[in-house]
């Protein structure tokens, strides 16, 4: 059966701010359903994010382990970082990956932008492959405690299929980047 967007369209008739954050704002959407029915959705708004595969010239991946709080883990990621405002993508990736390895890419190519969990939030994230890595004198944000290692392909699949290696992001990004 054919349909068009209006069947699935939600008018927004109110939005209140119910909380403004460092790195998040929620708010709050009244909503008109496509039947007519009122509905609410909660709204957490994010700045949006990079996330960067740094490959060397081995063929191996530079991962960061650091403690996450919201989930109370010590997570095994690829770089990645908050856009600040008015930045770009672009210059975020190569600032994350500096600020995040101590390496500079001579070649860096998006591989897509996704939104992380649209059911609830407007987070994008824009993913990368950094390739030609150079040494830089870039380091970690004081408020970061991060290590970072480099890992060969078998051993990312090793701890992609244990669990090690969790999060959506770091998932897709080794996936599109073909490792």
């Amino acid at each position: 059966m054919p349909y068009t967007e209006t069947d699935f369209y939600e008018q927004l008739l109110n939005s209140t701010r119910l909380f403004e954050g460092k790195v998040i704002n929620l708010r709050r959407d009244e909503v008109e359903l496509p039947n007519g029915k009122i509905g609410t959705r909660e709204v957490v708004e994010h700045p949006g994010a990079v996330a960067v595969v740094p490959l060397t010239k081995e063929g191996n991946v530079i991962l960061v382990r650091q403690f996450r709080h919201p989930v109370q883990q010590i997570m095994l990621e690829v770089p990645a970082g908050k856009l600040d405002a008015g930045e770009e993508p672009e210059a975020c990736a190569r600032r994350e990956l500096a600020e995040e390895t101590g390496f500079a890419a001579n070649n860096l190519r998006k591989l897509i932008s996704m939104y992380t969990t649209p059911g609830f939030s407007n987070e994008i994230i824009h993913l990368y492959l950094a390739e030609g890595l150079v040494k830089s004198d870039k380091r970690p944000d004081d408020d970061e405690f991060i290590h970072t290692q480099t890992y060969t392909p078998a051993q990312i699949h090793a701890m992609i299929a244990s669990g090690e290696i969790c999060d959506a992001k770091s998932l897709v990004a080794l996936f599109l980047a073909g490792i």
